[in-house]
């Protein structure tokens, strides 16, 4: 059977987009984009846990920034051509307003991987799992508004589950997010050290919050194609 696009497929049921091949190519690759560096978000943030701002570390950052270099003017190419080629008037601040709150992610994975560097925390091993789990949760939270963000150039009906799951993995993060604090709190380090380590859970929460708020706009402009 024939594989096709997302957009290929959108188009075959009557396109959302009024789009050239350059602007689909744009978009994917920029969703592509996303999801790697959440990957490599995952793999520096064991790195860190396992021997701290390591040479490994510093290469899976630079890969990041770099990343996130791409993201932007991938973002910049979409904006210019969504407004110069296409669109369907009322739908293209939707369109454009979803691909900047998408590309926040990669802003928060490399800003949290640069916090790092500079504060250099020490973590102590009794929370490193409850990071790795939070962490993990946080990237396939963000791995998931990018399939309901697929969903919504493709099936739009299938928009509400996705935005759906988006939610669920959310509040597993919050199940994990909150005890770590209250962990973290209630032992012996220092309260700078304390509030430290808050900070970087909290940063954590922020990726799969970020989710979330991509996840009920995708669902709202959902129910604006229905009306």
């Amino acid at each position: 059977m024939k594989e096709f696009s997302f957009f290929q497929r959108f188009k075959r049921g009557g396109s959302l987009l009024r789009t050239s091949k350059t602007v689909e190519a744009q978009v994917e690759s920029f969703l592509s984009t996303v999801v790697e560096s959440g990957q490599i978000f995952s793999k520096a943030f064991d790195a860190y846990l396992s021997e701290g701002a390591s040479t490994e570390f510093q290469t899976l950052a630079d890969e990041i920034r770099e990343l996130e270099r791409q993201g932007d003017d991938l973002r910049r190419d979409i904006e210019t051509e969504l407004y110069t080629r296409t669109l369907i008037p009322d739908l293209r601040s939707d369109v454009l307003s979803l691909v900047e709150n998408i590309d926040k992610l990669t802003n928060l994975y490399k800003a949290n991987l640069f916090r790092l560097s500079i504060q250099n925390p020490e973590i102590p091993t009794t929370f490193h799992q409850d990071y790795r789990e939070l962490t993990r949760l946080a990237v396939i939270c963000a791995e998931a508004v990018i399939d309901t963000t697929r969903s919504f150039f493709t099936d739009h009906h299938a928009v509400r589950a996705g935005a759906k799951h988006v939610a669920e993995l959310e509040t597993q993060a919050d199940e994990v997010s909150t005890p770590l604090q209250r962990r973290i709190f209630e032992s012996d380090l220092e309260l700078a050290h304390k509030v430290q380590l808050r900070y970087f859970v909290e940063k954590l929460d922020d990726v799969a919050n970020q989710a979330e708020d991509v996840a009920d706009q995708l669902a709202i402009s959902a129910i604006k194609r229905r009306i």
